[in-house]
């Protein structure tokens, strides 16, 4: 049960975008933005909007203010601001790590086919341009189903010429939570000179960052779904750092991340703002968050395990907070996953989403769902979602299977999962 101390009202008070009809849930593809967080960027684009590092007094204030936004997100998930850059997205800092890592012809990546593109794409781009031989991992137990990363899988995949190991810290679609410092034991057991990859985008709206904990060399998550502006963050690792070219320009000296793989820095009214989001976190504490979404993700989870004859769930089916975080993706048997989220669209106010969410190996080849562009529905909950609004939902979404809305069109070429 949430806490005691866990007020639900204060909590919405503090995001405007809650103030409508609309009810958020794709909160996966990205959060709504604290009010403090506007009020933030609106004085800063309002009065300190200039180039930084000058020595005029509003340059100077400037300077200050990005410099906090770098000391406050290193300080939020136990590094340096030496080993994190911002910028535009994950998938940008991926790109730009990729694009940077030394790596020679006959290296391997071992790449998991669970992740999000945006932690695939430029690791085979890089290998195809390297000769880097490229292997996937592709969990052996519950696979079509609820598929997860595990250390038993992976051993058997690494090798004395294993240059990168990437993994999920949370599918965007199963919602399940990998053991990331379990992983990172395993990789360094069998090749210490491993590097380790860990996409958070998913996890880090839901639970607290301590790379030095996890044990990762690169870890990257977007602040636009912790509650901020369009911004991401990469960590690298002090030995990931010795692993890399600079991507800066020839005079930088490359003491940090920033000046490694930043071109140019990330965009400085953002930046500059993470300050309120870690305050934030830290005045509502990850305990009454994980007992908040753990209970509203139990209302929803439960009503889809009363049903597997019409209903499966991709992904952990328990609400334990320990195992998942509320993202949570189904399909209906004989529906398009589009045709349930339209019909519950056109019935409430309830917003979800359906499709791949850009992790199409998963759906296709892991999952093994015949039409990968339909995918899954998801619904996408975080703390500031009410019991009302999921017991709503459920009620809609009761309504729109019983009355079979949503039938997928006859196709004999597309059947469905065997193993339903």
């Amino acid at each position: 049960m949430p806490s005691s101390t866990f007020d639900i009202a204060a909590v919405r008070s503090q995001f405007p975008a809650l103030n409508q009809k609309q009810v958020f849930f794709d909160n996966a593809g990205g959060s709504q933005v604290l009010q403090s967080v506007i009020n933030s960027i609106t004085v800063y684009l309002t009065k300190t909007n200039v180039q930084l590092g000058a020595s005029y007094p509003v340059s100077q204030t400037s300077t200050d203010k990005f410099d906090s936004g770098y000391q406050a997100a290193a300080k939020y998930i136990n590094a340096s601001a030496k080993d994190i850059v911002f910028g535009a997205s994950t998938t940008q800092l991926f790109r730009n790590l990729a694009t940077a890592l030394k790596v020679k012809a006959g290296d391997e990546f071992v790449l998991s086919k669970l992740d999000h593109e945006a932690n695939i794409a430029a690791w085979v781009q890089v290998a195809e341009w390297k000769g880097v031989t490229v292997k996937w991992w592709v969990p052996t137990q519950n696979t079509r189903s609820n598929p997860k990363l595990v250390p038993e899988d992976l051993q058997t995949l690494i090798t004395s010429k294993t240059r990168l190991v990437t993994a999920t810290h949370t599918s965007n679609i199963l919602g399940s939570v990998t053991d990331v410092a379990a992983l990172s034991k395993a990789i360094k057991k069998v090749n210490p000179n491993t590097l380790f990859a860990v996409d958070a985008v998913a996890y880090a709206p839901h639970a607290a960052v301590d790379v030095q904990a996890f044990g990762v060399d690169f870890y990257s998550f977007s602040w636009y779904k912790v509650y901020g502006p369009h911004l991401a963050l990469l960590y690298v690792s002090d030995r990931g750092q010795k692993e890399i070219e600079s991507l800066g320009h020839f005079f930088k000296p490359g003491d940090t991340v920033e000046e490694l793989l930043g071109l140019a820095g990330g965009n400085y009214e953002a930046v500059q703002s993470v300050p309120q989001i870690v305050s934030y976190l830290d005045s509502v504490g990850w305990d009454a968050i994980h007992a908040q979404e753990e209970e509203i993700q139990e209302i929803l989870l439960s009503y889809l395990r009363s049903n597997p004859d019409q209903i499966k769930i991709y992904g952990e089916p328990s609400a334990d907070r320990r195992l998942r975080v509320p993202v949570i993706s189904f399909r209906v048997k004989g529906r398009s996953s589009f045709g349930i989220t339209d019909a519950i669209e056109a019935r409430s106010q309830y917003g979800g989403r359906a499709g791949h969410f850009y992790s199409k190996r998963l759906v296709s080849e892991v999952l093994e769902i015949p039409d990968s562009d339909d995918g899954v529905v998801r619904i996408s909950l975080l703390h500031y979602n009410t019991k009302e609004e999921v017991e709503g939902l459920v009620k809609i979404l009761d309504e729109v299977i019983q009355e079979g809305i949503g039938k997928a069109a006859a196709d004999p070429e597309k059947k469905e999962v065997s193993n339903w």
